[in-house]
């Protein structure tokens, strides 16, 4: 079935001096094949050197294809013969680029290509694979090559903050670290591990796309020792700051571990372990009467309860006074002969300039953290990813804010 060829090069941007011979509906198929050709005495742009006005030598190839957007419900294609330059400038005879797809010696135009990325964001590979009909193996290279060419463009020169945290990767010890630029909110560097050395990492992959490591000022994190020496070692001239929701999650591990405990012994506990975790504006009614009945009591769970919200309420003080409360909550936790509360007591003594460091810089891991959820649940959604260069290529895909320069 013909289809009558009119106007059609605005439909699939086939621009000057290529033009539309035909358009086939393959009945049995059940495709649409676009046959494309070049105007005689056409010149092109050289695909060695980028020099305009070179004429045809000869054809490389008589029948290249490449896979389009669907027409209507159809897989369509695009057939077009590809000639050769014999660049007057460079001296050298290389097959032009077609102005429809950007990756040389692609199957596929860049229409496609975006349409790929666009549904990665949302959708796990192998059911855009099922979706369009073709192998996700080469659909992965696809954004692979888009992204790998986007962190290559990247500038990080202006970088002077880094905020990192590490995530699982897969099943198993399997864990990325993910750095990103705080300021503006993108991913930086993905490495794999969570030692040490993904610091290294990240300082080649900065110094390589024109950023200093020694205008980093601040990097925040947590208390992870592989992490304070990492950044110690390759961001000298930052001061560290420790997330200070790592800080609540310690305590509130502490609460928890204190009504653990003392349950066994005290049936009221029974039942209420979000009766303490929780933010009292967060309670249900039935908890806030709990919590009204047993917070005041000489309970160990309630003491553990107050020295929480204790603690919490000092990130809002003025950061003049905050770290001298907070030298005295150290000694209150530990004197309370809790020993779960000693314990974070402790750690806060010992990490305590990386928690004070909170109320100059401000810093801390809320948007990695939602960075994180993000990346599991699409990765829930795709069963996992079968390769490490996957899981980091959907990292910077969903939070790197790359160009993929998709425009050409």
């Amino acid at each position: 079935m013909f289809i009558e060829v009119k106007n059609l090069e605005k439909v699939f941007h086939i621009p000057e001096p290529w033009y539309i011979e035909s358009c086939i509906f393959n009945e049995e198929k059940k495709q649409l094949d676009v046959f494309v050709g070049i105007r005689k005495g056409a010149v092109l742009i050289c695909s060695n050197c980028g020099a305009e006005q070179q004429p045809v030598y000869d054809i490389a190839d008589y029948n290249r294809t490449w896979r389009h957007l669907n027409f209507m419900e159809y897989p369509c294609y695009i057939h077009a013969e590809l000639p050769r330059t014999n660049c007057q400038k460079c001296g050298k005879i290389h097959r032009v680029h077609v102005p429809w797809a950007i990756k040389p010696r692609s199957n596929f135009t860049t229409l496609f290509d975006a349409w790929i990325i666009l549904m990665a964001k949302d959708m796990p590979m192998n059911a855009i694979s099922r979706l369009v009909g073709e192998h996700d193996t080469q659909l992965w290279r696809i954004l692979h090559y888009y992204v790998d060419h986007a962190i290559e463009a990247q500038d990080l020169s202006d970088v002077t903050m880094i905020s990192t945290d590490e995530t699982s990767a897969k099943k198993g010890h399997n864990y990325i670290t993910i750095f990103m630029d705080p300021q503006k909110k993108n991913v930086i560097h993905v490495a794999k591990g969570k030692d040490s050395s993904t610091w290294n990492d990240c300082k080649r992959q900065l110094e390589s796309h024109g950023g200093n490591a020694n205008n980093i000022t601040e990097v925040c994190m947590d208390m992870s020792p592989a992490f304070i020496k990492g950044a110690q070692e390759n961001f000298p001239k930052a001061a560290i700051t420790f997330d200070k929701f790592h800080v609540i999650k310690a305590v509130n591990e502490a609460v928890d571990q204190v009504r653990r405990n003392e349950q066994k012994s005290c049936l009221d506990l029974k039942n209420t372990r979000y009766v303490w975790l929780k933010n009292e504006s967060n309670l249900t009614e039935k908890q806030k009467e709990t919590l009204d009945r047993l917070k005041d009591c000489h309970l160990d769970t309630a003491k553990a309860y107050r020295m929480r919200i204790s603690l919490q309420e000092i990130f809002q003080y003025p950061g003049e006074i905050a770290p001298m409360v907070l030298q005295d909550w150290i000694q209150w936790g530990l004197r309370c002969r809790l020993e779960p509360m000693v314990d974070v007591a402790k750690m806060i003594k010992t990490h305590y300039t990386g928690i004070i460091q909170w109320f100059t810089s401000k810093l801390n891991n809320g948007l990695l953290e939602g960075i994180n959820s993000v990346f599991q649940a699409a990765k829930r959604k795709a069963r996992g990813y079968r390769s490490d260069k996957n899981i980091v290529a959907m990292v910077y895909l969903l939070h790197g804010k790359l160009d993929f320069a998709l425009n050409g």
